[in-house]
């Protein structure tokens, strides 16, 4: 008998280590949500970020950068009437924010890898996986999250409060972006990527 559960408990170990993995990261979630929920600053930025319809490109610097991006990223999004549009509001929407849009290209990547209607375990929504609570806490509960545009604002405006609050601590901001602060494998993962496939030489 004591074999046997022996026996028992030796098979099922891989699996009781993976539902603790997932214990703890939708707890880690969980708590990032509320931590964000109860930010009453983080809070003002998004309503003006969202209520703030001017864009602050340079129509030629635009331009240089649209035909580089448009091929780095041509494998994940093949068609290129969508690949520009979509190169042109994270221009747009990260210069804004005051962020190197090769920045939010590699977060996008890390994040939902460039589609639009990916939905996280924790019910992060689109693009930078921004959580739909924050609709309602701007009162905008209307808007949706797969837009691409209103998706971008809020992400690029939470990732620059948070580079804001870290006084320009680039992997610490990202770990908050992520709610992961404690930990570096969120921010390796996004600045890896930012230096293999999207710093500009």
């Amino acid at each position: 008998m004591t074999g046997t559960v022996t026996g028992l408990h030796s098979k099922h170990q891989p699996v009781a280590a993976i539902l603790a993995v997932i214990l703890a990261t939708s707890l880690q979630a969980a708590q990032a949500s509320t931590a964000q929920r109860t930010d009453p600053e983080l809070r003002r930025v998004l309503l003006a970020a969202i209520e703030d319809s001017e864009s602050f490109t340079d129509p030629f610097e635009a331009e240089v950068w649209l035909m580089d991006m448009s091929r780095r990223l041509s494998r994940r999004l093949p068609d290129p009437r969508e690949r520009i549009e979509l190169l042109r509001l994270i221009h747009q929407e990260a210069t804004r924010a005051g962020l190197p849009p090769e920045l939010v290209l590699a977060v996008i990547e890390v994040e939902s890898n460039f589609d639009r209607w990916a939905i996280s375990r924790s019910g992060a929504q689109g693009l930078m996986q921004v959580m739909p609570f924050w609709l309602d806490e701007i009162g905008h509960p209307e808007d949706n999250l797969h837009d691409p545009r209103t998706n971008l604002r809020l992400g690029c405006a939470i990732l620059r409060y948070y580079l804001d609050m870290e006084e320009g601590d680039l992997p610490r901001a990202l770990a908050r972006y992520n709610g992961s602060l404690g930990s570096t494998r969120y921010s390796n993962r996004v600045l890896d990527a930012l230096s293999r496939r999207w710093y500009r030489q």
